[in-house]
């Protein structure tokens, strides 16, 4: 199975194919470069008759605290086109999602540590989610840039905790994703490897052309209720977001370095990087 140096792929079990990110120096920054290696991968398990279902997992410390921001990240191209003008790059994070969305084959995002922003973004794109009893799981950004390019939250988890979520930037443990309905179940952190692998050996336990039919059903029942107009509307509120003036102030403080930025963003909020320890 081919590798890049920003994904790793393996088979822990028969019929399942393994993807991690593998950018644990930088948090597993979805950069593009990153991003076009996964949709690569997740691509070739789709077509793959061996693969029957297939788990995206974070090497290091966490699962992906989200996008890359840095310039260096930026100047990448992107890994697939979308039409120009205002707004592509949320109409391009959403049609990424949707690629995931639908593929045949079932998707598993295997949560633990940060999953923030793009990371949350990703993992939502998931058809499950199974995280880790105390990863972190948030969107700060609605904080001082926008609310989410992929704006899942109001339907996996509910308006009051939608709400909550948008309104203070918080992260949410694995127990609480799994309560408000963003993950499937938590388990600890030393287990979850164990666990997925587990569950995603029973699904492929059934073939290929009848789980694809399964997969569809429940998400054109979705669909039917609105979720795919509904996020593609929540793109345009995003890019129409990062026009404020408050959003262009702090992409201009990213000149001066990413962490600072980040720093002081959530100084105020006591959480993120910016936590102090205990005394």
């Amino acid at each position: 199975m081919a590798e890049s140096d920003l994904i790793l792929v393996d088979a822990p079990r028969p019929l399942v194919r393994r993807i991690t990110l593998n950018r644990p120096e930088k948090r597993n920054a979805l950069s593009n470069r990153l991003r076009a290696d996964l949709i690569a991968a997740l691509e070739a398990a789709d077509r793959d008759a061996d693969v029957r279902v297939t788990i995206i997992r974070g090497a290091g410390a966490c699962f992906s605290a989200g996008y890359d921001l840095s310039r260096e990240g930026a100047r990448e191209p992107l890994p697939f086109h979308t039409a120009g003008g205002p707004g592509q790059w949320a109409r391009h994070v959403v049609e990424s999602c949707f690629r995931i969305w639908d593929l045949a084959k079932p998707v598993i995002a295997q949560v633990h540590g940060w999953c923030l922003a793009g990371g949350s973004e990703l993992a939502a794109a998931c058809d499950l989610v199974y995280v880790a009893e105390d990863a972190q799981i948030g969107y700060p950004p609605v904080r001082m840039m926008s609310p989410p390019d992929n704006q899942f939250h109001a339907w996996f988890c509910g308006l009051r905790p939608a709400m909550e979520m948008m309104l203070t930037g918080d992260a949410m443990d694995g127990r609480e994703a799994v309560r408000v309905g963003f993950a499937n179940r938590a388990f600890p952190a030393d287990s979850l490897d164990q666990e997925t692998v587990s569950i995603a050996e029973r699904i492929a336990k059934i073939p290929t052309d009848v789980q694809q039919m399964n997969k569809r059903s429940v998400h054109r029942a979705m669909e039917i209720m609105g979720l795919r107009a509904a996020v593609r509307a929540g793109a345009e509120i995003q890019a129409l977001a990062l026009t404020t003036d408050t959003s262009r102030a702090m992409f201009d403080t990213f000149r001066q370095g990413v962490t600072k930025a980040l720093d002081a963003r959530d100084g105020a909020f006591d959480d993120y990087r910016t936590r102090k320890p205990p005394t």
